[in-house]
């Protein structure tokens, strides 16, 4: 299973990326604590450790892949994906979030992006200087 969501954010590409990949803008940004970093292979938890995963992928300002899981999966399930695409509009941001590997049960991702990193996101750089 697999799902693409899209959001515009109040925020520039890069402030957007730098937030996502530094552990204290993350818990911030979302309100779940992070612990994350700017590296390739890097392992990160987020959510209080719901969320833990690796950075695969990353180019700065413009693209972060990862893999993903939850304390939700099962040991069986393999790790999911998550890409976030970031393309500047009139000096905001098009986030394009592609998460894919997930269970038929993944469809209960698609309310926790939007009510756990989307909405939080919008307040948090709504009330931040860009």
């Amino acid at each position: 299973m697999e799902f693409t969501l899209t959001t515009i954010i109040d925020a520039t590409p890069k402030v957007i990326y730098k937030a996502w990949l530094n552990s204290e803008m993350h818990t911030k940004m979302t309100g779940g604590a992070a612990s994350i970093s700017d590296k390739i292979g890097e392992k990160f938890t987020a959510w209080d450790g719901y969320i833990e995963g690796i950075n695969l992928a990353l180019e700065p300002n413009k693209r972060i892949l990862q893999s993903w899981r939850t304390s939700d999966f099962t040991e069986n399930d393999e790790d999911s994906q998550v890409e976030i695409l970031l393309e500047e509009v009139r000096g905001q941001t098009e986030l394009i979030l592609i998460h894919t590997k997930l269970s038929e049960q993944g469809r209960q991702y698609i309310e926790g992006w939007e009510n756990h990193y989307f909405q939080p996101m919008k307040k948090y750089f709504s009330q931040t200087i860009r």
